[in-house]
């Protein structure tokens, strides 16, 4: 009986040992994620707080002026529109070339760990 309870309390404390490294771990990568673009960041909000500035103020202009500045306040809505789409297309790229890079890491691991495998097998 003492043997289980002795049994129990080591595979315990052996799965805090695993837990508290996958926390370490999962940390990591969501500091790698962060520093890619996964976390939005002081300047990134920066941005989008002027991107939404100047957009409502040039459709405003736009509604309450004359025929020449609306048109160039209509395309200044249009330009910086296009260019903040074309600005989150670049983020998701860098995160979709971070995702592979982690994807093919994690084949290449899998690889190998088959090949230990194999040999193990043949050892035996």
């Amino acid at each position: 009986m003492e043997q289980k309870y002795t049994d129990y309390e080591n595979e315990i404390n052996d799965l805090r040992t695993e837990l508290e490294l996958f926390e370490k771990e999962k940390e990591r990568v969501r500091a790698i994620i962060g520093k890619i673009g996964g976390v939005p960041k002081f300047r990134t909000k920066l941005i989008n707080v002027f991107f939404i500035v100047v957009i409502i103020v040039a459709g405003t202009i736009s509604i309450f002026s004359e025929e020449k500045l609306r048109l160039l306040m209509v395309e200044l809505t249009t330009v910086m529109l296009s260019v903040k789409i074309i600005y989150m297309i670049h983020v998701q790229t860098r995160v979709n070339h971070f995702k592979f890079w982690i994807l093919s890491a994690i084949e290449w691991r899998i690889n190998e760990m088959m090949v230990r495998i194999k040999q193990m097998e043949k050892t035996q």
